[in-house]
């Protein structure tokens, strides 16, 4: 019988910020290396439209390098040879280019959707015109083929034209690929083989079985120690039939069974867990860090309360009045707890950082203040920003507001 690994909640806490990159040594300069190795931590960067700071892609890199040259991502993504690639992998994220071939059962799972089959019985033939006008036309955003149908803003989204239905449709059964964005953050739209490496086109498309275990095989790499929950979530399995608990399941017993997974149990912990056999053990995680509302730390929201002790919600969505700490907060992640919380803006036409809420979580060391100042300056200055306004609103307000001004 394979041996349990007893973990405590703050070695558990270790263990999880280690795989997710907060234990490798910051380079004076990040590099595309330095890139991908933080992509390598995370596995997926959750791409979002929202920019009241910096879009959710760009936020987790810096989290873990420290200021970098955006561009770097922009090279990655657009221009070979190229490393990553856009899909579902969690929601709307970019992967690494070898994970395409891994995600093709779930593209054919797409494409045998009711839903999908709904909409192409109506549009008979609409998708294939579609795909062949962008293979004729090149590189193309839905505008570019819009056939002028009205776009009629209702409730949180927009009415779409069928042309860009199409698209939609023809991305993530993966007869097209995410080439890029332009400036207004619209999708442009390419033929796969005129976008991904030939080897990664070429490479064999595994069972489903397989597909499902290579997908928690690297959510495991990336928790460090992880719950089932855990492990099924990090690339959406419950989303896709037949990729859910159950798969993710035999998954984990295929693992264990090879020796790459440990039986774990955390403290605190109600469900079993299990340690990736290579993730690090650090004594000490010295941290510091402004977590994106969409960081891979706090996606799984009980997780979150498990390693930190840290209720989090997003409140983007929520009324103004009813919100707590504000539209659009981060976590403070300092050493190797999470000790506050701030609702952050940027301001480009004022050039500032605006800090609209500030809260301190208990227990928060006395250098709390001190440490975010300064992480709040160096952001900043990533964003082109001159300076770091402190709004009075939180219990940590205005102790940071007085070392954002002794900062100056």
């Amino acid at each position: 019988m394979t041996e349990v690994v007893a973990l405590s909640r703050p070695q558990a806490r270790r263990v999880a910020l280690a795989a997710q990159g907060f234990s490798d040594p910051r380079h004076a300069v990040p590099t595309m290396r330095t890139l991908q190795r933080a992509l390598r931590r995370t596995g997926v960067l959750q791409v979002d439209s929202v920019n009241v700071l910096q879009r959710a892609h760009y936020m987790p890199l810096h989290s873990r390098m420290g200021p970098y040259d955006v561009g770097l991502l922009q090279r990655a993504s657009e221009r070979r040879p190229r490393r990553m690639v856009e899909y579902w992998a969690h929601v709307q994220a970019f992967m690494p280019v070898d994970l395409w071939p891994v995600m093709r059962p779930r593209m054919e799972h797409h494409r045998r959707s009711p839903r999908w089959h709904t909409w192409l019985g109506t549009n008979a033939g609409l998708a294939e015109r579609v795909r062949e006008e962008v293979r004729e036309r090149g590189a193309s955003t839905a505008r570019d083929l819009d056939d002028g149908a009205p776009r009629v803003k209702e409730h949180w989204g927009w009415n779409w034209s069928e042309s860009r239905k199409a698209l939609d449709y023809l991305y993530t059964v993966g007869d097209l690929v995410i080439a890029g964005r332009n400036q207004h953050f619209e999708p442009i739209y390419d033929l796969p083989e005129r976008v991904l490496p030939p080897e990664v086109l070429e490479a064999p498309v595994p069972s489903e079985a397989d597909a499902v275990l290579e997908l928690v095989r690297r959510a495991a790499r990336s928790h460090g120690v992880a719950t089932l929950r855990c492990l099924t979530d990090y690339y959406r399995l419950q989303m896709v039939r037949g990729q859910g608990q159950r798969a993710a399941r035999a998954a984990v017993d295929r693992l264990v069974e090879a020796g790459e997974l440990l039986p774990a149990r955390v403290d605190g912990w109600p469900r079993e867990a299990w340690l990736h056999r290579d993730a690090a053990r650090p004594r000490r995680v010295r941290a510091r860090a402004l977590l994106s509302p969409f960081d891979p730390v706090v996606w799984e929201r009980e997780r979150t309360e498990r390693l930190f002790d840290f209720h989090y919600r997003i409140e983007i969505y929520v009324p103004a009045e009813l919100r707590r700490h504000g539209y659009y907060v981060l976590p403070f992640l300092l050493g190797d707890q999470v000790v506050g919380r701030v609702d952050l803006k940027a301001d480009r036409a004022g050039r500032s950082l605006l800090v609209q809420g500030a809260y301190a979580e208990p227990g928060a060391p006395p250098e709390t203040a001190h440490e975010l100042a300064a992480e709040l300056h160096q952001v900043a200055r990533w964003l082109d920003l001159d300076d770091v306004v402190v709004r009075p609103r939180g219990d940590l307000a205005a102790p940071l507001l007085a070392e954002v001004t002794a900062a100056r």
